[in-house]
């Protein structure tokens, strides 16, 4: 019977991007894992393959090709002890930086130590074999297909990034005999690009540039991103930790959180994507297209699950590269419709109840200028950044590693080297309580306000679209972990922060907060630091957050004094100039 590729679904992705990237010299050794590659292999006359019984040898013998022809070369070999007999060769790789593929064939890693005939264990491997080792397991579902196609890409760019040396792929097999599959299936090809390479060019006409957590911008980055974005129509999605202060930002995530899906019709052609990871999932909705990663570290981040391409330099570099093509320029209409957009969203806003939305609407446009803004992580920052706040404030939030701790020290930590700014921090009562100690440190300025929004639990459970909402009243017990830290009590934090000389405010209604804001937002009085702490309730919260998600569909008319709490006076010119009236 005529045979063709594998119906291997891993090992197809593995021969494509070999095709893709150019590999393809192959030193086959005689084994039953790895039957489904080399059948494959073999059968195609894009693969020069030459047969080793010897293991050790092939992996030598790969070490000649590739130094004679200047091109990776990979290996294959079955399991049990034949991936060892690489060692050698694959250390005299690594020293002489060679670009060697060991491709080592495996059954399913959980029969690791189980005394399955034949299986070893690869996971951990020798500094001086491999400059990366990667699994990739047997495909069953989409997101192992997107994973399985990243860490491929990842393996076989790496031969050649930094300098030339070894890399490992662990394949595992299922040892199907189906052989049958007369063209390879369509994969997602991965470039990587650094700063001496010529550089693709850009085609589409709706370009989005999406900042993630970004530290401070020069004036020079800025300038040149304002320049790239009047070149090519591109628009600057952001949330409060981009600190990106340019013309072209654009503040989404309400349109982001829409239940209609309306901001599909907003998706860029491509996206280019820069900074770190972004505390606002809302803004994931923007992807979904062709994504180009920009970023001094050239990995492979695909948050987006779109991603084609890998600029491993810095934004300057590549922006200003983009902007000094000789080019006619494409306007910013791009731009222009998403904030009509989203001014559209912000005129159909309801009257929120007592809620973390509702408190970010009425104060996120008044903090003082030049204020610092630090957010607690999901329920907080995903209130506050419907919200626009004013342009010339910088946002930070803890999305490194996303936990509840250490939100409270690190806006303590931030205030205390700036002292002549002020810092305001908005915290659930989970997360405050978890970092109580910091606001007890002996090093805390008057330059520091905390906003304790304390609804008595991690209310993000209680959410009407999270998944523990379910479980209704009895997520409370151990889900949202209701009840701790006084439950709600009106003196707990009162005592506390007063004997540490803080001056207390607090509020449990709208009168009563809309009462005390001015005084907590003012820049005039730095005699102590603040601690505002409001009571709200959870079904308050997911009210709110429920409403926000439904403004394109249930809501009609403009309301333009809540427009002017949400967009500021600089965003209700921007409307202004939009609609032009």
């Amino acid at each position: 019977m005529e045979k063709h590729y594998t119906a291997e679904r891993n090992v197809q992705i593995v021969i494509a991007l070999m095709k893709a990237h150019g590999v393809r010299y192959v030193v086959a050794s005689p084994g039953a894992t790895n039957v489904t590659l080399v059948g494959s292999l073999q059968q195609d006359p894009f693969f020069k393959i030459f047969s080793s019984v010897d293991e050790r040898s092939a992996a030598y013998m790969a070490c000649g090709i590739a130094a004679e022809t200047g091109e990776p070369v990979a290996l294959s070999c079955t399991g049990a002890t034949a991936s060892r007999n690489y060692m050698p060769g694959l250390t005299e790789a690594y020293y002489r930086k060679l670009p060697i593929l060991a491709i080592t064939s495996t059954q399913h890693t959980g029969r690791i130590g189980s005394m399955t005939p034949q299986v070893i264990d690869r996971s951990v491997l020798p500094n001086d074999i491999a400059k990366l080792s990667v699994l990739l397991p047997t495909i069953r579902c989409k997101e192992d297909e997107w994973a399985c196609t990243i860490a491929a890409n990842k393996a076989i760019l790496e031969l050649r990034h930094n300098g030339n040396g070894p890399v490992h792929i662990n394949l595992t097999t299922t040892y199907d005999l189906d052989f049958s599959v007369k063209k390879l299936p369509p994969v997602r090809v991965i470039r990587r690009y650094m700063t001496d390479d010529k550089l693709p060019e850009i085609e589409e006409n709706r370009i989005g540039i999406f900042v993630g957590t970004h530290l401070k911008w020069s004036q020079e980055l800025t300038e040149a991103v304002e320049h790239f974005c009047e070149k090519y129509n591109a628009a600057v999605f952001c949330d409060h930790t981009s600190n990106y202060h340019g013309k072209y930002k654009v503040v989404f995530s309400l349109a982001g959180i829409q239940s209609a899906g309306s901001i599909a019709s907003y998706r860029p052609d491509r996206l280019i994507h820069i900074g770190e990871i972004s505390a606002d999932y809302s803004l994931s909705a923007i992807g979904q297209t062709k994504v180009w990663r920009v970023s001094p570290d050239g990995k492979l981040c695909d948050w987006f699950r779109g991603l084609t391409d890998v600029f491993e330099m810095n934004e300057l570099t590549f922006f200003k590269n983009y902007a000094n093509v000789t080019m006619e320029d494409r306007g910013t209409s791009y731009y222009e419709n998403c904030m009509k957009h989203k001014a559209e969203l912000q005129t159909k806003l309801p009257d929120l109840p007592f809620s973390n939305p509702w408190i970010a609407s009425q104060i996120a446009s008044k903090l003082p200028e030049n204020a610092v803004l630090h957010l607690g992580i999901l329920n907080t920052v995903r209130a506050w950044s419907c919200f626009d706040i004013p342009q010339n404030i910088d946002g930070y939030t803890n999305a490194g590693g996303f936990g509840i701790d250490g939100n409270v020290s690190t806006i303590l930590g931030a205030s205390l080297v700036a002292p002549e700014k002020l810092f305001f921090g908005v915290f659930g009562d989970l997360a405050f309580f978890y970092d109580l100690n910091a606001i007890g440190n002996r090093h805390v300025g008057n330059n520091l306000r905390i906003l304790l929004i304390n609804n008595g639990r991690g209310t993000e459970f209680r959410n009407y679209n999270h998944p523990a909402a379910r479980f209704g009243d009895a997520a409370d017990q151990y889900m949202a972990a209701a009840g701790h830290y006084g439950n709600q009590s009106p003196d707990l934090i009162k005592h506390y922060c007063e004997d540490l000389g803080f001056r207390y405010l607090s509020a449990s209604n709208k009168e009563e907060f809309l009462k005390n804001a001015p005084f907590f937002l003012s820049a005039d009085d730095k005699t102590k630091p603040i601690l505002f702490e409001v009571f709200t309730d959870s079904q308050d919260e997911s009210d709110a957050i429920k409403q926000l998600a439904s403004v394109d569909i249930t809501a009609t008319g403009t309301v333009k004094q809540l427009s002017q709490k949400v967009l500021g006076q600089s965003g209700v010119s921007m409307v202004k100039k939009i609609f032009g009236k």
